[in-house]
């Protein structure tokens, strides 16, 4: 655990020599990213390691924290959090070279590498601790690290704005999480975090409900979503990426973990997370599909993508409620990969949107247009992950969903009649699904395809190596794992055991089996698509460059006649009015020879801008008229309060 330790410091300090730099030059970002890719080799090195070992690796300490200790273990379920957390840090740091370089950005540039630097080393810290405080010593470095990523442009209102709520979210989970370690350790005795199903049903569901909103409220599961899609769209793209494909799984680690500690999980359990990531899904892809902001829509995503983990891991909790250990093993290898496969491609989807930003100078969609020909590279890595996102083969997302399908079939095929409803499971992934792939066939088309829409997309330039560098290395880790899933069968295997407390996995070989046939036909995909392509290629050569696309007759193209961000999505969007209450200005045209008009829309979040802002505001003015009626100036009526609260703490006294 050396090895491991020493990453932890050498990604925590990373930033700390910059902060001794010169605001002006290059505030030590080089060896801020020295240290990191240091620290990411040495922790990588440690994991590997510990997996190729029959035996957890463990460290325990003396510490005279009262109730703690410092320990940790690094066992498969870490391992499955830790790999993807190591690849995004890495690529995220190189990328911030010139994404966000020191001498542009001297206000804020030492700032935001020193705080990426201990997020980083908090998330590795509470993703090995092996006792309840050190876990939340590292949660609290974590939130608060992450609210100065977020705040890292703190000049400006929206993100003032975003970094509160996020602060304001992420201590109301914090405080859940206090009373849920303080039942465990009533019921276990000890803060240390006891052996997979160890722990007696005794206060377990008050255990589960305080764990499901802590830890659901950083995952980001929908309504506890609320600090999430400002968050990521204020803090720059590397962070984002940083938060939306590794910080947000730190709650999904949360739950995996604490459910594993129950020797007997009752089917409840099961069917809530079940159905919180029914309506996460479903409402996270609507929501994206309404958005205009590029990294707003990536936000959702975030929300959509967490509903599917959780479909993964409610069917898993059924599995274990109802003793069905393939239904166990599917559910479970399906949350973890689709943990691992989101850190991949959403990351890579946030860089993607990053270049294009950093070369158009904006977030708005509607902005962009024609940059496939001046970004290739950035639109062809963008196009990869979209398609990785959207579960298609062969990219990653498409074997994660895959295992939650089947694990959602097998319900059918076991005796539990009760069961048999969590085949709901089925048309949920496919809307969903659905819905990515239309929300996505509009970012790509809006923004690389077509004509440019303003003069900053026409005079776009290609990001510099360093940032499509790490885009590349991405998207190929998101295609090993599409082609070549059977590589991470022993850790799914590892996890499922520990999380099960099972010793054996013959579930989980039978349940995982046909992986091979997934490798195989994503193979055969990948040779058609090469094939088609310079097949396509080679007919392209011999057409005449001098005619032009045919434009259903109109000659000169203009963007205007283009389609919108809003205009695109507006028929999907329209049937989730009852939950998005999208604002429409404009409409169609009518008539033979119409008016110019326009159409835009505008879709505010559902339960934070909807609900809580309006209520607050409520809350804010009924308070200040209390204030204003007590608080009116009167002597006199202040010398009653006086003789009134007297009069009280004499009848207390006298009781």
């Amino acid at each position: 655990m050396s090895l491991f330790l020493s990453a932890i410091v050498l990604i925590s300090l990373a930033g700390v020599p910059g902060l001794f730099c010169r605001r002006e030059g290059s505030g030590g970002e080089g060896l801020a990213c020295l240290l990191t890719l240091a620290g990411v080799a040495s922790g990588l090195t440690a994991v590997v390691a510990a997996l190729a070992t029959a035996k957890v690796p463990g460290l325990s300490l003396a510490w005279s924290v009262p109730g703690g200790s410092f320990a940790l273990r690094l066992d498969p379920l870490s391992a499955v959090f830790l790999l993807p957390l190591f690849l995004v840090v890495a690529t995220g740091s190189v990328y911030g070279l010139r994404y966000w370089p020191q001498q542009e950005n001297p206000r804020n540039g030492r700032k935001l590498r020193l705080f990426y630097g201990l997020i980083s080393g908090a998330m590795m810290l509470l993703l090995t601790a092996g006792n309840g405080l050190l876990f939340l010593m590292g949660w609290e470095v974590m939130a608060l690290a992450g609210y100065f990523l977020i705040t890292t442009e703190d000049h400006k209102e929206e993100v003032r704005r975003a970094g509160f709520i996020y602060l304001i979210a992420t201590h109301t989970g914090t405080l859940a999480l206090f009373a849920m370690f303080a039942l465990i350790g009533e019921v276990s005795g000890s803060l240390a975090f006891s052996a997979a199903g160890s722990l007696p049903a005794t206060l377990s569901g008050a255990i589960f409900l305080l764990g499901l909103f802590g830890f659901g409220m950083k995952a980001g599961l929908m309504p506890l979503h609320i600090w999430l899609p400002g968050a990521h769209a204020a803090a720059p793209s590397h962070a984002s990426a940083l938060l939306s494909g590794v910080m947000i799984k730190t709650g999904i680690y949360g739950l995996v973990r604490l459910t594993s500690l129950f020797a007997e999980i009752p089917p409840w359990w099961g069917w809530t997370i079940l159905s919180a990531g029914i309506i996460s899904g479903i409402m996270g892809v609507a929501l994206a599909l309404a958005q205009h902001d590029i990294k707003r829509l990536l936000a959702y995503h975030s929300v959509e993508n967490i509903g599917i983990i959780a479909l993964g891991l409610g069917l898993a909790l059924l599995g274990r409620a109802y003793h069905l250990p393939e239904l166990v093993a599917l559910g479970l290898a399906g949350c973890l990969l689709h943990v691992a496969n989101h850190g991949l491609f959403k990351s890579l989807l946030f860089l993607g949107a990053g270049s294009v930003i950093h070369a158009v100078g904006t977030r708005e969609i509607d902005h962009y247009g024609g940059l496939l020909k001046h970004q290739p590279w950035t639109g062809a890595l963008f196009l990869g992950g979209a398609v990785a996102i959207s579960g298609l083969p062969p990219f990653n997302g498409f074997v994660s969903e895959w295992l939650i399908y089947i694990g959602a079939f097998q319900t059918l095929k076991e005796g539990v009649p009760a069961l048999r409803l969590a085949v709901i499971v089925v048309p949920a992934l496919a809307l969903i699904g659905g819905l990515a792939l239309a929300c996505f066939v509009k970012v790509f088309g809006v923004t690389f395809l077509g004509e440019p829409r303003s003069e900053a997309a026409a005079h776009a330039h290609e990001a510099p190596k360093s940032m499509v560098a790490p885009m590349v290395l991405l998207l190929a880790a998101c295609a090993w794992i599409g082609l070549l899933p059977t590589t991470l069968l022993p850790l799914l295997r590892g996890a499922v055991a520990v999380w099960s407390a099972s010793a054996t996995t013959a579930g989980a070989d039978t349940a995982m089996a046909p992986l091979s046939w997934v490798s195989l036909s994503g193979w055969l995909l990948l040779t058609l698509l090469t094939l088609v392509t310079l097949w396509l290629r080679s007919r392209s050569r011999m057409t005449p460059r001098e005619i032009g696309t045919w434009g259903c007759g109109f000659q000169f193209p203009s963007p205007r006649i283009q389609y919108t961000a809003s205009s695109f999505a507006d028929t999907l969007v329209r049937l989730f009015d009852f939950g998005l209450w999208s604002e429409r200005h404009g409409g169609a045209v009518k008539g033979l020879f119409p008016r110019q008009t326009t159409f835009a829309s505008h879709t505010p979040d559902a339960v934070l801008d909807r609900i809580l802002t309006p209520l607050f505001k409520a809350f804010a003015w009924f308070f200040w008229k209390v204030r204003a009626a007590v608080q009116n100036g009167s002597l006199a009526l202040y010398l009653l309060y006086v003789v009134l609260t007297m009069l009280a703490l004499m009848a207390l006294l006298l009781l």
